[in-house]
């Protein structure tokens, strides 16, 4: 399996300094691998894990920066200009079709058949009621949109290397196996939990489709972090929730400032119990540092959280 690269962060701008590459052409590096860009870290392990040996996966957004607004460096730019196929999330996490992720495509030329979203065919929930151009990206907390979202990186791979789809449509079924199981865990772990303690208090609504699948009562504190965050009306708003719900747990996520949550907890003297991932996975290395792992420390957390 390929090792991610990882990204520094420089200005936009110089994605029109590096050119553009042929990209017509297919068949990857000189070792055959197909040069495959993903755009943040999720999304990359999945890719990944489909692609095998067959392919060699460029990351975008590294751990510790925001997906939903990312400056592109040089380096970014080049492997996109170089690669055969570019995978991104959609549901507007990257921006939609005039963010970062669609301009870095814009700048280097690449064809539109090279662009593969790989939410599409999940249905949208929306952050605000009524609100179509609210759509909440995080679709990829619940395990079977990362079903849908392998089953679209498999025909995205296959398309571009139709030699090797055999090994992806493979690698894929084993896969597809590992998440159903996933699946069942989070319907048993949290089917179990009595009901009044099935409420999840986050700092973003970033576990809505998780929370709608399993049956979860769902409280935060701010929409999405492209939002301000953290405000009075928004802490006194959750502290609220807290109160009217009483969560046995509280849970921040990697990626926030944890300030507001403490505030919330020392408030309504519950509890943080444990950090949970959203946007990005774990540093290397550690548990949470894979799709699988991400998907398996987030359930353990937050089970155990509202167990207590």
């Amino acid at each position: 399996m390929s090792k991610t690269r990882t990204a520094t962060i420089a200005a936009i701008g110089a994605l029109a300094l590096t050119g553009c590459g042929d990209t017509q052409e297919t068949g990857g590096a000189d070792n055959g691998t197909l040069q495959a860009v993903s755009s943040f870290t999720i999304l990359t392990d999945i890719v990944e894990e489909v692609g095998g040996e067959h392919v060699e996966v460029y990351n975008l957004v590294p751990v510790g920066q925001d997906p939903h607004e990312y400056d592109a460096s040089p380096d970014d730019s080049k492997a996109l200009a170089d690669a055969d196929v570019f995978f991104y999330n959609g549901l507007n996490l990257e921006g939609g079709e005039h963010g970062w992720a669609a301009r870095m495509a814009d700048a280097v030329e690449m064809e539109a058949d090279q662009r593969i979203e790989t939410s599409e065919g999940v249905e949208p929930m929306y952050l605000s009621e009524g609100l179509t151009d609210s759509v909440n990206p995080h679709a990829f907390l619940d395990p079977n949109v990362g079903m849908i979202m392998a089953e679209n990186v498999a025909n995205g791979l296959s398309e571009a290397d139709p030699e090797n789809a055999e090994a992806y449509q493979e690698n894929l079924d084993e896969y597809l196996d590992a998440l159903t199981d996933i699946d069942a865990q989070y319907q048993q772990e949290i089917g179990d939990l009595q009901d009044d303690r099935k409420v999840l208090v986050t700092s973003e609504r970033a576990f809505q489709y998780m929370a709608d699948r399993y049956d979860l009562r769902e409280g935060y504190i701010w929409s999405v972090d492209t939002d301000d965050v953290g405000t009075p009306d928004q802490i006194i708003s959750t502290i609220d929730f807290v109160n009217q719900y009483d969560p046995p747990a509280l849970f921040v996520e990697s990626n926030v400032t944890p300030a507001p949550m403490e505030t919330i907890a020392e408030d309504t003297g519950i509890d943080i119990y444990a950090t949970v991932y959203s946007d990005e996975l774990a540093p290397e290395g550690e548990p949470g540092d894979t799709y699988i792992g991400f998907l398996e420390e987030n359930l353990t957390r937050i089970s155990e959280g509202l167990q207590q």
